[in-house]
């Protein structure tokens, strides 16, 4: 959804931390503020002014949907325009996500956003970590989730909010192929590189425990 509130949040205070000068310089969907601020040094020492551009865009989540039982994934594909400037592929294989809408929790939006873009239920979330994705200038964090699937053979590919003309191909493959993906760096996105990396190190144990759980609708 898109009806998110475009107020840019106090930055908390910190230690050291001298904000010299706070302005909004575009107030879209994700406002852009520019910062002046001084930090202390870590020796001690007064620290120089510094003015970086802050892209506000606050709170998100990703989720890994896993078949334990077949012991596959479910990535979805996507076409990123910022992917395609950083020059890669310009069709990312990468999670279903996206951002908190106001008021709602984490795990509300983990299983709207798994609707959503793949078209899938879950009956239980397994929380990977919270994350900073990019720490140099924007102020997004991430919290992933695994969520417990069953994927069909029938199982729709086709996917995504007509209003927010979105266009998401699912892709349903082995959990070890996945894997495979993020080794030799076929996953060029960090989001879903950390989700399966996780999976990696907790896939048996995992699959043992979600496969001994009935499914509950």
């Amino acid at each position: 959804m898109n009806d998110r509130a475009n107020k840019a949040r106090p930055i908390p205070p910190c230690p050291g931390l001298e904000i010299l000068g706070e302005e909004t310089v575009w107030n879209g969907r994700f406002p852009l503020q520019r910062i002046t601020f001084r930090k202390r040094r870590f020796d001690g020492g007064e620290g120089g002014v510094l003015t970086w551009e802050l892209w506000r865009r606050g709170f998100a989540v990703a989720i890994l949907p896993y078949d334990p039982w077949s012991d596959r994934v479910a990535l979805i594909e996507q076409f990123r325009i910022a992917a395609l400037a950083a020059n890669l592929d310009g069709v990312v294989t990468e999670c279903p996500a996206g951002l908190l809408d106001p008021g709602e929790s984490e795990e509300a939006t983990a299983i709207r956003e798994l609707q959503e873009e793949t078209g899938l239920a879950t009956d239980r979330l397994a929380r990977i970590g919270r994350y900073i994705l990019t720490q140099g200038g924007c102020d997004e964090t991430i919290t992933l989730y695994a969520a417990r699937v069953r994927l069909d053979d029938d199982t729709a590919t086709h996917h995504g909010l007509a209003h927010e003309h979105e266009d998401i191909r699912l892709k349903v493959i082995p959990a070890g192929e996945a894997i495979a993906m993020l080794d030799d760096n076929r996953i060029e996105n960090a989001t879903a590189a950390l989700c399966l990396g996780w999976l990696a190190r907790r896939r048996d144990t995992l699959r043992a425990e979600w496969t001994s759980k009935d499914w509950t609708d």
